[in-house]
């Protein structure tokens, strides 16, 4: 006999999906947060773009120091010109007075030219008068050049690109050891107690204004450095001390990510090793280190961009000049400390200063964007997941 049970009477359950508005409103909020990063992104490469294809293309001019040597008349389309200065070539853009031309062909002092470019009037022009030869940056000049001067015509970036190497590097010796080796103090040896006053410790040296890390190093730094190795080996302004003190600066950067990565190693490779008698030492070396590489290897390439990106403690105490110079103890200018020695200055907009500033900042940004890219491929390349 089939029992038949009664449902007890009652409203239904709605069953079907309800619009959940909060939900919806939180979702969208935070892609547009990520859609503004991506769009401010975009934007900071727009702008440096522009302005750095504005510097590459800009029409220069510089003296030739070749004269005319007879009166040119608007109807002329023969010039001649001294045998001294610098040599004209064909389909070169040159510039007598306020008027523009083009060189067609060359034979001995005569020269064939096409009056009148780019809106200019022919116009009659005396003997005597210097010719200008119009010139543009080249990548090829940009990169390979030594001198960098653009009020005088030189684009060499190499002086720049030579400190800011120079000094990262230093950075980096003083950083990466001391940072390792306190997170590895703080992840395997220090007790609640200790760990509880280094970390304040470190979060305070984060929060020091570059500014004054700037000052520290020209006023303490630098002043060390003289007295242990000599007033005439170290000069006032230094890669050396600016080196320094930007590694004491990144210090709380590398040792905090490397703690990340060493805490997050699981314990039960510790208790391994210590079952198997290694020594602490032995086994924060030989187990929790290799196992954190990756997480270590990232740490490294941030500090060594946050160290590339440092501005006021380069632009204090490493020197107010371009010089390409290896040694640490003499002055040296920086790529962010040219950008804000010479932005703080007079410059006309969409002059070639104003324009060089934007090249040094796209190259910038694109060594940058370089250690961040292999940043992540070294994290991928040596991560370990462990069950």
């Amino acid at each position: 006999m089939a029992v038949v049970t009664a449902v007890p009477s009652g409203p239904r359950l709605a069953l079907r999906r309800r619009p959940r508005v909060r939900e919806a409103f939180i979702q969208g909020f935070l892609f547009l947060c990520g859609a503004l990063s991506i769009l401010t992104t975009v934007g900071i490469v727009y702008e440096l773009g522009k302005e750095s294809l504005a510097f590459f293309t800009t029409q220069l001019w510089e003296n030739s120091n070749k004269p005319l040597a007879q009166d040119l008349t608007p109807d002329d389309t023969i010039m001649q010109v001294g045998s001294e200065g610098a040599a004209l070539h064909a389909e070169d853009l040159i510039q007598v007075h306020d008027e523009i031309m083009r060189v067609v062909s060359i034979e001995g002092s005569s020269i064939a030219i096409e009056r009148g470019l780019q809106g200019t009037v022919p116009q009659t022009h005396a003997a005597g008068i210097q010719i200008l030869r119009s010139n543009r940056v080249t990548l090829r000049e940009f990169f390979t050049h030594t001198k960098w001067s653009p009020q005088i015509g030189d684009f060499g970036i190499l002086p720049l690109v030579n400190a800011t190497l120079l000094t990262s590097l230093i950075a980096m010796l003083v950083a990466l050891p001391l940072g390792l080796g306190v997170a590895i103090y703080l992840s395997e040896y220090a007790s609640a107690r200790a760990r509880s006053i280094l970390k304040p410790i470190l979060e305070v040296l984060a929060g020091v204004p570059t500014v004054v890390y700037g000052y520290f190093a020209l006023t303490f730094m630098t002043p060390l450095l003289r007295t242990i190795l000599g007033r005439d080996v170290v000069e006032i302004y230094n890669t050396g001390s600016a080196g320094i003190v930007i590694g004491i600066l990144i210090l709380p950067l590398v040792t905090s990510m490397s703690e990340d990565a060493l805490n997050a190693v699981p314990r039960s490779l510790r208790e391994g090793a210590y079952a198997l008698g290694g020594t602490r030492l032995e086994t924060a070396i030989k187990v929790v280190v290799p196992a954190a590489f990756s997480g270590i290897a990232a740490a490294c390439i941030v500090a060594i961009s946050r160290a590339f990106g440092e501005t006021m403690v380069v632009a204090i105490a490493a020197g107010a000049g371009p010089a390409l110079t290896f040694n640490p103890f003499q002055g040296a200018e920086t790529m962010t400390g040219h950008i804000v020695r010479i932005s703080g200055g007079d410059l006309s907009y969409d002059s070639i200063d104003y324009n060089s500033i934007f090249a040094i900042g796209l190259l910038l940004f694109l060594i940058t964007l370089g250690l961040n890219i292999v940043s992540q491929r070294v994290v991928r390349r040596f991560r370990e997941v462990y069950e």
